[in-house]
């Protein structure tokens, strides 16, 4: 069971990157079910292909019903990830990073990103993103981390709350699906198979 307090982290500001609005976090969830996306960076190779991932589910989760959001920590990259059509839904920025804070989504240190970086979960979806074109850079907030929040309509609770203990950890789609409850009709990216020389080329 998840420990995060939505009237606390509810009233956190997040500027809409379409409209320049700010808006209150408690906002995404009071019509509907919402799923957030918490990215690392919008210049990070591994959170684009994760955008691409789960944006698979846009049209399935706006048929349940549920709001597909995805919010940044900075506005470093926005530009390029938009262009890159990367993700499906709405986008954010948590200027204050008080959200990232509040759930738990810590930052690494220089000591702590380097082998995390160079792990295997890294590598294998490093791999399938340059697999699929995506591309990264290196601008913006290298340290932080990110994560996903999944909250039903009226923030009545907590589905998922799920913190990246690796910049490589992400929600597989088959685990949002049944965590929603719901049907989809996409199938996730191959999981490619890695060793030393297939992840480090």
């Amino acid at each position: 069971m998840s420990d995060v307090d939505l009237r606390k982290i509810g009233v956190n500001v997040l500027k809409n990157v379409t409209s320049g609005e700010s808006v209150e976090l408690q906002s995404l969830w009071q019509d509907r079910s919402v799923v957030l996306f918490f990215l690392r960076r919008f210049g990070c190779q591994v959170c684009r292909w994760t955008a691409t991932e789960v944006s698979k589910l846009k049209e399935d989760l706006s048929e349940n019903g549920v709001a597909l959001v995805g919010i940044g920590p900075e506005e470093a990259g926005l530009q390029e990830f938009q262009e890159g059509g990367y993700f499906k839904g709405d986008l954010y920025i948590d200027e204050l990073k008080q959200c990232y804070r509040d759930l738990g989504f810590r930052r690494y240190n220089a000591l702590s990103l380097v082998p995390a970086a160079l792990g295997k979960k890294v590598r294998e979806v490093v791999t399938k993103a340059n697999a699929e074109g995506i591309q990264g850079n290196f601008s913006g907030d290298l340290l932080q981390s990110g994560g996903m929040l999944i909250v039903t309509k009226g923030g009545e609770k907590v589905l998922l709350h799920f913190v990246q203990d690796s910049p490589g950890d992400h929600v597989p789609l088959e685990t949002i699906v049944q965590t929603l409850g719901i049907q989809a009709k996409v199938q996730p990216g191959k999981r490619p198979e890695c060793n030393d020389d297939v992840c480090t080329r």
